[in-house]
């Protein structure tokens, strides 16, 4: 049976399906013979492997692909050992580099460092968690997006032309809204479809083989985006049912429970802050039990987060505090800081510990007056109100 990921495979950044604006910003940087240091992430199947091996295609690298769960540092010394007294440079690819150990992440910054390899790293998860902040400092990182319904479009007509088969129309919708913008799961599909009748897709013929079929919940007409939205709205309007109906439908749309569960942990830091501080608390843990349980019971555990959410009050201080704070930074010169509050000046000796002091004491941390936060007293937000300003009163 062929292997319809490996025939559909681009060889080409101009064949990648997607992505449309890192396309433009690769053939850029290949135009100008600077490729850097890369971290690709985005959910499963929607081309970072591909990207990467077109990459090296299109600038003529030998191309080295490794697991992150299963990789040697030895093996890629090996590799480099081959390159020492050349100019050529391989391309190392980490598949999966999340997986890597922080030991193993410090190993790769040497070979980084010294530009012994072109380096990408792919991973579904959020480098900014998962990664040393070496690693990050040395690499751009680039965010892949899901595949769209016209790209699995595009992908279904290719399908038709190359292997000369008929698609219905409604087994076309059905291959592309069932697999969760998905492109290996799209051609995994097709793909025992026609070894079943290898001239014509059926809808019927898709159904046997896609039982349990995720229903049209995250179609074209209604993405998982704007349910998200629809349920991150309706939490914020702190109206339980909705928010549940919303998720109901993302759940039965075939969501994945992580995607869901990183939404509810946003919306807990930025729509409820310090008004519930125990809100992140269970987003958080809701991320980590969804990713340990999987579906159905992991239903339960979002259906649980949900509804707190709703209903804990809302407060949007600290979101609108950092942004306030980094539009400032990024729109001002920096603010010397103060002697006594570095380290490395020798009148750190002036600083004055508030725990000598009864736990504060009035000190300027700032060289000049700055007001970023503004709390609006809501829940426990008022608790924290009430503590710093009588703890201030005390020391007056």
């Amino acid at each position: 049976m062929t292997n319809l990921s490996l025939t559909f495979r681009p060889k080409t950044l101009d064949e990648v399906l997607g992505q449309e604006n890192l396309v433009k910003i690769f053939k850029k940087f290949i135009q100008v013979s600077k490729l850097p240091h890369s971290v690709f992430f985005g959910p499963a199947g929607c081309g970072k492997t591909s990207f990467a091996r077109a990459i090296a295609y299109e600038y003529k690298l030998d191309f080295y692909e490794f697991d992150g769960g299963n990789f040697k540092l030895e093996e890629l010394r090996k590799i480099l050992s081959n390159y020492e007294n050349s100019l050529y440079k391989p391309l190392i690819f980490i598949d999966e580099v999340h997986r890597l150990s922080k030991t193993q992440q410090e190993m790769l910054l040497i070979p980084l460092e010294n530009q012994k390899c072109l380096f990408i790293g792919a991973s579904t998860e959020n480098p900014y968690f998962t990664l040393t902040s070496g690693i990050r400092s040395r690499s751009m990182l680039f965010e892949f997006k899901g595949l769209e319904y016209k790209d699995l479009e595009k992908l279904a007509t290719k399908v038709q032309e190359k292997l000369q088969c008929k698609i219905d129309d409604d087994a076309k919708d059905f291959l592309i809204t069932s697999s969760a913008n998905d492109a290996r799961s799209f051609l995994n599909l097709c793909e025992f479809a026609l070894a079943l009748d290898s001239t014509h897709i059926t809808l019927e013929t898709l159904k046997k083989l896609r039982a349990n079929v995720l229903s049209d919940g995250t179609s074209s007409k209604d993405t998982h985006y704007r349910l998200a939205s629809s349920m991150i709205k309706s939490l914020r309007g702190s109206d339980v049912d909705a928010s549940l109906y919303y998720l109901a439908r993302l759940i039965d749309g075939g969501e994945s429970a992580d995607f869901i569960a990183r939404r509810l942990v946003i919306f807990a830091s930025e729509d409820i802050s310090n008004a519930n501080p125990q809100a992140l608390n269970l987003a958080t843990s809701t991320l980590i039990a969804v990713k340990n349980i999987g579906y159905p019971e992991a239903r339960i555990i979002l259906a649980q987060c949900v509804v707190f959410l709703a209903s804990s009050p809302k407060s949007n201080s600290s979101y609108l505090a950092i942004n306030e704070a980094l539009n400032y930074v990024q729109n001002n010169p920096a603010l010397k800081i103060l002697p006594y509050l570095d380290n490395n000046n020798p009148q750190r000796k002036n600083y004055l510990y508030p725990h000598d002091f009864g736990g504060w004491v009035k000190q300027r941390y700032l060289e000049k007056d700055l007001k970023f936060y503004h709390s609006k007293g809501i829940g426990f937000e008022a608790q924290l109100d009430l503590w710093l300003n009588d703890m201030k009163k005390i020391k007056k």
